[in-house]
């Protein structure tokens, strides 16, 4: 597994490498002891699936009490995920930094606890797949709008038209008035 920090440091892409031949491939997604060097010292608690349609976003997800590291893969399709510094404390601060995540390029994103997370589905459809460092918490959700412009974001927005979001994802904050880490 090759480990590449991007421009804000604690986000890492992590690529594998792939064994194929003519029956398919083969590749290891996940090993402890290499994350930990890498990445920290996180244990997972939870997995997630799920699956999206065209045009939608997910997003821009954080939980403040419990807050969940992700590390985030596409099985199939692909998206554009980014990840924004929620931390007061830090010198990236409210940047955000965003790749593709696809199926082909097989690669996984490390979001660490204290970042907001989004993903836009750029093919006819995309299954996404996560670890996360905490449960899930309902009453500890918060969300910042897709469109901030403080932000400012530059989606992949096919056609140029707005993206499918859920109801919630559309009453999200904007970043200015967004609770944050200290």
């Amino acid at each position: 597994m090759q480990y590449e920090t991007l421009a804000i440091p604690d986000v890492v892409l992590l690529t594998p490498k792939v064994f194929g031949d003519e029956r398919g491939f083969f590749m290891e997604t996940f090993r402890q002891s290499e994350f930990e060097q890498h990445c920290g010292n996180y244990q997972f608690v939870q997995d997630n699936h799920s699956l999206s349609a065209h045009g939608i976003l997910r997003g821009l997800h954080y939980q403040l009490e419990k807050p969940q590291g992700k590390l985030v893969r596409v099985t199939r399709g692909e998206v554009f995920d980014v990840a924004v510094d929620m931390r007061q404390s830090s010198p990236t601060f409210g940047q955000r930094v965003g790749v593709t995540l696809s199926e082909e390029n097989k690669q996984l994103l490390w979001v660490p606890p204290g970042f907001a997370h989004a993903f836009y589905v750029t093919s006819v459809e995309a299954e996404f797949q996560y670890k996360c460092t905490d449960y899930y918490n309902p009453g500890d959700e918060y969300c910042i709008r897709w469109d901030d412009p403080t932000l400012a974001i530059e989606w992949p927005l096919v056609g140029a038209k707005p993206p499918r979001v859920s109801e919630k994802d559309g009453q999200g904050e904007s970043f200015v008035d967004a609770a944050t880490f200290t």
